[in-house]
This record gives structure tokens, C-alpha cells and sequence, in this order.
């Protein structure tokens, strides 16, 4: 089986925030655990760095778009490689082979009869490149997103035939009531498509920083067509000398709630139009808040997360992102919730068990993991984990295969209390139930490891080496698969306590 999944593509107008990592997180857990799982994963992000955003910051900054470009999709390079991202590829809407690409699909788009030019007139966000309708415009003529005023565009353009599509939208979403997730997005964008849809543009002739329209050189294609179509372009390049689109195509699209209409209607519309077949479906996810605002470099409000990395590590980042928000809905983050996550979740509830595990079975047993019957309220209470997990991430449901995960870890804390192996070592009639004993936590943390694997890659997998566990498929992540014999390696504190010098 195939599996594709992006990102969506970042405007290289500023720097990476932590709104790029959590996209970036959620698209790179999906990755591993797919692979895990046996699966051939292609895995794309990149940069969009086209159309007037690009242009306006590059002109305040007194450089040219390819330089503002070049400097800054090193930067979400470098973010996606920080966070432990394990892309297959990595998108520049300026790749020579992606314009070409373009080019291409918008042209059979052309000859298929869905372009016409035309007079365009209406209010335009030049931070979100995106014509408002009605509906959407804030009182004084606002962008719904960024809050500032909206610019009365007149100009004669290209348009594409959205209107063309209304049956053909509403079908797709009839036929799948899944292909947007969650519900409400569904329900977000279906109440678009019923409104009405009416013909977009699809070119500018008033801007340069584009790719030139093949019919019409003296128009450049409107940034989000260009854009969106990386998702289809990238596989026909991204492997020198080898198409990969008959592989990997249909893909699954991670998308922020701000880009829904874009992604839900004029998308699909526009593979349609090109003959190209459909993606498998889009996941929306909500936004992080900060002070009860969305986080944006526009607003200035963001944690970076290079700092958070270089203090506590890449893996309590990506736990924390999908621990804290539910993914898929808005959730509020900050520095103190991140911290008090990081003491009482990763430090003590799982760090500190596989010390005390570790310790004991060192200590007890020699350093061999005790061959012995799993007991049976571990058993029962670990049954289902691995299929609920792998549902779980199938629906894209990132936080709530993190929940079953961390229920289990608390189980086994529970378990350690309960049973006193610290007691049971004094007696040497309880030699048996103390061999079950540390077997069943050591079982339970090796099943943990496994399925936290793709969300925290490095640690899990030091945990995973400590309990000399040696296989890492979604296969082997139940309960009693391992019958026990393992010799223990070294295990260094997985979550140390991080002092942090006074501001």
C-alpha cells in the first residue's frame, strides 16, 4: 500500500513559527506511524514563494523575491529537519520543474474549455492573496483573518469556471462524507459550495512574481493555483529520473483552518477541470493560541520553536503540540503549559517509570527482562491498544491515539503502586509474582515505546534499546509479544530536569 501526506506549503514572507512545526509534526507522526506499519509513505512539504505576500516583504525588505526565497526556505528547511521531520521531499515553488508542471496542468485545465478572460472587481487581502466575497468580509471591510482593511482590485484577468463545478463539488462530498475531517470543516466548507460558487481568477496581470501564463505571457497564474498544485508536482520530480505520481497519487492533505476554502473547493475543482483524480482526503486543524489570538508572524505573537528544541528536545515539543490541542480544534499554548506538561507527563509519569523499571529489573534480575505469564489486569488493559491506535491515526485523530497511549502509561504507573515489587523482593516466596511483576511492566513499556514511536522518535527509541527490545513494526505492539529473556542496555534519565536561568 501507498501513502502520501503534506504539509501544506509556507509563505517564505517571514521566519518559521511554531504554527509551521505543528503542521509540519502532525504530517511527520502520520509518516512514521504509516511506515510502521508496513506502508510505502511519500512525505512533502515545502515553500510557496510566489505572488504579491512574497513580493510586498520583499520589497520592504529592499531585496528581490528570489533572494527573500532563497533565504528563507533554507529556514523551513532547517525547521522541518529541527523537529525531526523525515520528508521525503522538500518543495520550492521556484523549482524550474515545478513551473514547468504548472504550466502544463493549467494548459489541459485551458484546452478542457474552463478559461475565459475577464474584468475583475472586488475586495483583496494582499496578506492572504485571496479575493473576499461577501460573506466573509468583517464589518469596515476586513479580512476575516489578519483584521486589516481589504483593497478594492479592479484588472482584467483569466477566470477560472469555478461556477462549472457546483454539482460535481456537491457529489464528491455526498459520496464522501469523510473527505474533509473534522465534521465541522465539512459542514464549514459544503456551506460554501451551497452558497453558490462563482468564477475566480486564475491569473494577474499586474504582477511578475509568478509563473508565466503559457497562452498569455503577459500574465503571471494567481499564487494559490500555482501553489496548490505542488502536492501533484512534486511527484514528477521529486526522485531525479523517476515519475512517482501513478504511486503515490491520491494524497492526504494536512491543511490549517485559514486555507479550508482553497483547499475544499477551488482544489478539487481544479483537478476536475485538469482530469487529475481527487485527493483521499483533507485533515483541518484549528489554530494555536496564544492570549486567546491566533499564533502569526503577522501578529507578532509566537513561541519560537528553535528555543524550545535547543532547551528540552525535539520529542517534547511534538508531545506537547498534540497532548495540549486537540488536533483538529483551536487550543491555547504557552511556556508555562509546555513546562508543567513536560515535569508532570514526560519527566515523571514516563520517565520516571522507565527508570524505576529499568532500575528494578537491573537490581532484581540482573539486568534480564524475567521470563513469566502477563498479568492479567495488564492484559485486559492493554487489549485493542495497537487497532485503536492505528483507527485512531487513520482518522488522522493524532491527540486521541496520544490519550490511549498516555491512559496506558498510567495504568502501569498505577500497576507499580499496586504491586510493590520493592516488597515482593524481600520475599523469597514471592519470587514467581515478582518475575510476572516486572515482565508485565517491562511488556507494558516495550508496547508503549513502540506506538509512541512516531511521535517521540528519539526517546522512544532510547527506551525501546534500554529494554533491549530489537523489533519496531505496529505488528509486534501487543501485549505479550515478547515473551520475556531481553538483556537490559543503559538508560539515562529520558526527561531530565531542565533548570532554566532566571530572564
Amino acid at each position: 500500500m501507498a501513502y502520501y501526506v503534506t504539509t501544506p506549503i509556507y509563505y517564505v514572507n517571514a521566519q518559521p513559527h511554531l504554527g509551521h512545526a505543528y503542521t509540519t509534526i502532525a504530517a511527520d507522526i502520520l509518516a512514521r506511524h504509516m511506515r510502521q506499519r508496513g506502508e510505502e509513505v511519500f512525505f512533502l512539504t515545502g515553500t510557496d514563494e510566489h505572488g504579491e505576500p512574497v513580493t510586498v516583504a520583499a520589497e520592504r525588505e529592499g531585496i528581490t523575491p528570489r533572494e527573500l526565497g532563497d533565504r528563507n526556505a533554507v529556514r523551513f528547511r532547517d525547521m522541518a529537519e529541527k523537529v525531526g521531520a523525515t520528508n521525503d521531499f522538500f518543495i520550492r515553488t521556484s523549482d524550474p520543474e515545478h513551473m514547468a508542471a504548472v504550466q502544463k496542468v493549467l494548459q489541459k485545465v485551458y484546452d478542457n474549455g474552463y478559461v475565459y478572460k475577464g474584468q475583475y472587481e472586488g475586495w483583496y487581502c494582499p496578506r492572504c492573496a485571496d479575493f473576499k466575497t461577501e460573506q466573509e468580509i468583517l464589518e469596515g471591510n476586513r479580512c476575516p483573518i489578519h483584521e486589516i482593511e481589504l483593497i478594492w482590485e479592479q484588472e482584467e484577468n483569466y477566470f477560472f469556471k469555478l461556477s462549472a463545478f457546483q454539482e460535481r463539488l456537491e457529489q464528491l462530498y455526498a459520496d464522501r462524507p469523510e473527505w474533509v475531517r473534522p465534521q465541522n470543516r465539512y459542514n464549514e466548507a459544503l456551506s460554501f459550495i451551497k452558497q453558490g460558487l462563482i468564477d475566480v481568477s486564475l491569473t494577474r496581470a499586474t504582477l511578475r512574481w509568478g509563473v508565466e501564463v503559457p497562452w498569455d505571457p503577459s500574465h503571471v497564474f494567481y499564487v494559490w493555483f500555482d501553489a496548490l498544485l505542488n502536492y501533484y508536482t512534486a511527484l514528477s520530480y521529486a526522485r531525479p529520473g523517476e515519475d512517482l505520481t501513478d504511486r503515490f497519487w491520491p494524497a492526504v492533505h494536512l491543511i490549517g483552518k485559514d486555507i479550508l476554502k482553497f483547499h475544499a473547493t477551488y482544489w478539487p475543482a481544479l483537478l476536475m477541470a485538469a482530469d487529475i483524480e481527487v485527493p483521499k482526503g483533507e485533515y483541518v486543524h484549528g489554530y494555536l493560541l496564544m492570549n486567546d489570538q491566533k499564533m502569526s508572524k503577522s501578529l507578532g505573537n509566537v513561541i519560537d520553536p528553535f528555543e524550545v528544541i535547543d532547551v528540552f528536545g525535539a520529542d517534547a515539543l511534538r508531545f506537547y503540540l498534540f497532548r495540549e490541542v486537540a488536533f483538529g480544534q483551536d487550543g491555547s499554548v504557552s511556556t508555562e503549559g509546555f513546562e508543567q506538561r513536560y515535569t508532570s507527563e514526560l519527566a515523571n509519569e514516563l520517565g520516571n517509570l522507565a527508570n524505576r523499571t529499568h532500575s528494578m529489573v537491573s537490581k532484581y534480575r540482573d539486568g534480564v527482562v524475567p521470563q513469566a505469564d502477563p498479568p492479567a489486569e495488564l492484559t485486559s488493559e492493554f487489549d485493542g491498544l495497537a487497532e485503536d491506535v492505528c483507527a485512531a491515526m487513520d482518522r488522522t485523530e493524532i491527540s486521541s491515539a496520544l490519550e490511549a497511549i498516555w491512559k496506558r502509561v498510567r495504568a502501569l504507573n498505577r500497576f507499580v503502586q499496586e504491586q510493590e515489587p520493592w516488597k515482593l523482593a524481600k520475599d523469597e516466596s514471592a519470587a514467581g509474582q515478582l518475575d510476572q511483576v516486572l515482565y508485565g511492566l517491562a511488556e507494558g513499556l516495550r508496547v508503549t515505546g513502540v506506538l509512541l514511536l512516531s511521535i517521540l522518535p528519539e526517546k522512544a527509541d532510547r527506551l525501546l534499546v534500554a529494554l533491549g527490545a530489537e523489533e519496531r513494526s505496529i505488528e509486534c505492539a501487543h501485549f505479550g509479544a515478547a515473551s520475556g529473556g531481553a538483556t537490559l542496555g543503559e538508560l539515562e534519565q529520558l526527561f531530565p530536569r531542565v533548570e532554566r536561568e532566571p530572564a
